[in-house]
């Protein structure tokens, strides 16, 4: 497996066990980072684990110097106005950051959500104050917030709009970003464009402050830009182009940092293979 000092790597799949699956997978495509669901993606269960499966992860990513991550679930929405997805929210989060310190995973990361009505905005940031901050004062993995695609009355889809969601949780510093390039295509960033990626990226920097980008999720797009549509696409095949993964990767901003793809593979994970193959080619 080539060693390179940027971890690339890829969404990769548990089921049938996190280690028993997951190791695999990361040889397979030449992963050199990992990031997982620790529950169902569109669900509220949330599983306890199995405590032996979860020390072979450990120690599997730990003998591969792979770092990992738990991406919690979809259906988390701290801003919804609804009592129970709130309730339900929080404790998906809790659950994701109990299991991600059992796999040894460095943070979580979690969808920015959604006020659902604009009216409703202001009492969204408060409920995500109230969720966040008891979650961020506790010992474990950190948590990274991931700016959406921009539908829904999103509390957080154009980087700019992440200087409130800091705001509202003091700017603690166990808060930090996921960066993800479909999602800032589909809301309007144009990262085609040459200077667009580094126009983003320095915004972002400027928003949140320097450090706070943590991770990165690299998709292509196959949408144009402003859709508000999240299809990923196989790295150079999308509306995004190389070119603008390049861009990202020599961004500073980026340096030493996670790269992961996420664009639907299949079970051998050829598709995560050919992403990582191609943007291990850009690094310059």
């Amino acid at each position: 497996m080539l060693v390179t000092d940027r971890p690339l790597g890829s969404h990769t799949p548990t089921a049938g066990g996190i280690a028993k699956t997951a190791l695999p997978y990361l040889d397979a495509t030449g992963s050199r980072a990992a990031q997982v669901y620790v529950s169902n993606s569109r669900g509220w269960a949330l599983p306890p684990g199995d405590p032996g499966q979860d020390e072979l992860f450990r120690d599997g990513c730990a003998e591969r110097a792979v770092p990992a991550y738990v991406h919690a679930s979809l259906l988390v929405n701290l801003g919804s106005p609804t009592a129970d997805t709130v309730e339900r929210s929080t404790a998906t989060l809790a659950h994701a950051l109990r299991r991600g310190a059992a796999i040894g995973a460095r943070a979580v990361v979690f969808h920015a959500g959604s006020s659902v009505d604009p009216a409703h905005y202001d009492a969204a940031l408060k409920q995500v104050r109230e969720a966040l901050l008891p979650l961020l004062d506790a010992d474990g993995p950190e948590l990274l917030v991931e700016p959406s695609a921009g539908g829904g009355r999103s509390l957080a889809s154009r980087v700019e709009h992440l200087a409130d969601y800091f705001e509202a949780v003091d700017w603690h510093p166990r808060l930090g970003v996921c960066f993800d390039t479909c999602h800032a295509w589909a809301a309007g960033h144009d990262l085609a464009t040459p200077g667009g990626m580094t126009a983003t990226l320095d915004l972002l920097t400027e928003t949140v402050g320097a450090g706070r980008l943590r991770l990165v999720h690299a998709n292509d797009s196959k949408d144009t830009c402003g859709s508000l549509r999240d299809r990923h696409e196989t790295i150079g095949q999308g509306s995004l182009g190389t070119a603008a993964f390049a861009e990202l990767l020599r961004h500073p901003s980026t340096a030493g940092l996670p790269v992961l793809v996420e664009t639907p593979s299949g079970k051998s994970g050829e598709g995560h293979a050919a992403d990582i193959a191609t943007l291990r080619g850009l690094l310059p």
